[in-house]
């Protein structure tokens, strides 16, 4: 007798434009705002500085059918670019970084298929219910994303914000995925600690997301090598989708083909429909 049962997800691809002053590129977590031993600002690691406008790389993903990916506004000045980005695919992307209540649905007008918050929900380091649920309320809670960028410590991992430097009052559990999933249709979870390494994901935090998220939800920090896609997808049972940065050809890296990783990711898609 055929089986009845469902076809499991699979976990996917999705991809990412990161912003710094205006231009495309790839940097290490927790040094956008790198002093010297004056304490001077000597400014963010970069792995990578695109010479292409953020258009190209939009369009890119447009082409190749790669839904769900985030623009990440790092710092001021990346308005006109995350702007650029977004009316070369009006509704393909979402768009994150000094997003408040006061300009998301701006944002939404500009064409970003949905708003993605961090740090306004954090006034003074310290997590504000009241805050989530206004904005939910004010753009729909299906137009929402909660970033949930954290930094491991020795009992689990903090939520962090302000370009990572900053530990807010909330962990990373159980719990506070559940109190946060009340309120939006997606969590991104930056790891912080790992991001732009190109040194391994997370496992235990991708193998505990599988266990916590009842939401979409992508994870991005470390991902070297294409294999790490399958990584996901097995630590995570399908739950959790995946974005390669630092290590992708496309932003100069040497571990990941862009071309082949499509193909993977379509294959994924197509798995996941059977």
């Amino acid at each position: 007798m055929a089986s009845s049962s469902q076809p499991r997800r699979h976990s996917q691809f999705r991809p990412c434009i990161d912003l710094h002053q205006g231009v495309v590129k790839q940097i290490v977590g927790g040094t956008l705002d790198l002093v010297n031993e004056d304490g001077q600002d000597k400014g963010p690691k970069e792995n990578f500085v695109a010479t292409h406008p953020p258009s190209f790389f939009a369009n890119l993903y447009k082409s190749n059918g790669l839904t769900g990916g985030h623009i990440i506004k790092l710092g001021p000045n990346n308005d006109e670019a995350a702007q650029e980005a977004l009316t070369s695919w009006k509704g393909g992307m979402q768009v994150g970084g000094g997003i408040n209540e006061d300009n998301a649905s701006e944002w939404l007008e500009y064409g970003a298929e949905k708003i993605i918050v961090t740090s306004y929900l954090f006034p003074s380091g310290k997590f504000d219910e009241s805050r989530l649920k206004r904005i939910s309320d004010k753009v729909g809670k299906d137009k929402l994303v909660v970033d949930i960028s954290c930094r491991k410590r020795e009992n689990g991992w903090i939520v962090a914000m302000n370009g990572w430097k900053t530990l807010t009052d909330m962990s990373v559990t159980a719990e506070s995925i559940r109190l946060i999933e009340q309120y939006c249709s997606e969590l991104l979870i930056h790891a912080a600690d790992v991001e732009g390494l190109c040194q391994g994901i997370d496992e235990e935090l991708v193998t505990k997301l599988g266990e916590w998220v009842n939401i979409p939800t992508t994870y991005a920090g470390g991902a070297k090598d294409i294999s790490d896609l399958q990584l996901v997808d097995q630590l995570s049972n399908g739950k959790v989708d995946l974005t390669f940065g630092s290590s992708l050809d496309l932003f100069g890296g040497t571990g990941v083909s862009f071309a082949e990783l499509v193909q993977i990711d379509k294959l994924a898609k197509e798995l996941s429909r059977q």
